[in-house]
């Protein structure tokens, strides 16, 4: 027999089985090109990200924006992004950042869930259909006779919809363990390539501060708004202005006079 005989045998349950079926393997097919990407390039990225950031962490923030495509990238390009040196700001940055990565990392679970535990009810319901029409053609007179050959027929042929539920939902459920094992080594990736991170901005914290020199008119830079630039002056000026005149010397001879 083909597949498509086959699953014409196997009832009206068959349907709803095929499609769960497709929807499994496009997660399946879709979550393995995903891995594949992370796993093969992910190691490389944190090991020059950290490398780098032992040396100068200006190279580090753009190595790191520049391997924003992957979820090991973002992860580590929040914290660098922040314009502050507080540690504790820091470490909230790595630990928010991983919560919405590792969040992504596991889409296509509750599909896969959902496969799992309805295939073989599908499976189960197309077997108790196929019963129920197989039994419901036997007669009382016939039991005994050559016409109970085809009730036990229909009956092997009800259990395809089970056989097919349960292939459906032992496929689908061993590539769903296979996915937790990877969003598991993951968080033990990024607990650890955080934790590193963190050692180091601990132990020579970057300055991002950039402060503006206040040495004259001539440092008040050209990207000012004139409002600030008339503040500044106006300041200047009223300094100036507002010293008392010096009082000239008394000539001596003048007072003898």
């Amino acid at each position: 027999m083909d597949i498509i005989e086959i699953f014409e045998k196997g009832g009206p349950a068959m349907w709803p089985l095929l499609f769960l079926s497709i929807l499994a393997l496009s997660v399946i097919f879709e979550r393995l090109w995903f891995w594949l990407r992370i796993l093969s390039q992910e190691r490389q990225i944190v090991g020059r990200i950290l490398e780098a950031a032992r040396d100068h962490w200006g190279i580090a923030k753009d190595m790191a924006k520049k391997a924003t495509h992957q979820p090991i990238g973002r992860f580590l390009y929040a914290p660098l992004s922040l314009s502050s040196n507080d540690p504790e700001t820091f470490r909230l940055a790595l630990e928010s950042t991983a919560e919405d990565e590792l969040a992504g990392m596991r889409r296509g679970e509750k599909l896969l869930e959902a496969v799992i535990a309805l295939s073989p009810l599908l499976g189960l319901l197309g077997t108790v259909l196929g019963l129920i029409t197989s039994l419901g053609a036997i007669r009382l007179g016939d039991l005994g006779t050559e016409a109970t050959a085809g009730v036990t027929t229909g009956i092997g042929e009800s259990l395809i919809s089970t056989a097919a539920g349960l292939l459906v939902a032992i496929i689908s459920l061993a590539f769903y363990r296979l996915f937790q094992a990877f969003v598991v080594y993951q968080v033990k990736v990024f607990r650890k390539a955080g934790n590193e991170l963190e050692l180091l901005y601990r132990l020579s914290p970057p300055n991002f501060s950039n402060h503006k020199s206040d040495l004259g008119i001539a440092n008040v830079g050209v990207d000012d708004s004139p409002a600030e630039n008339f503040a500044y002056k106006r300041k200047q000026n009223k300094g100036k202005f507002s010293q008392t005149p010096e009082q000239p010397e008394s000539d001596p001879e003048s007072d003898n006079i």
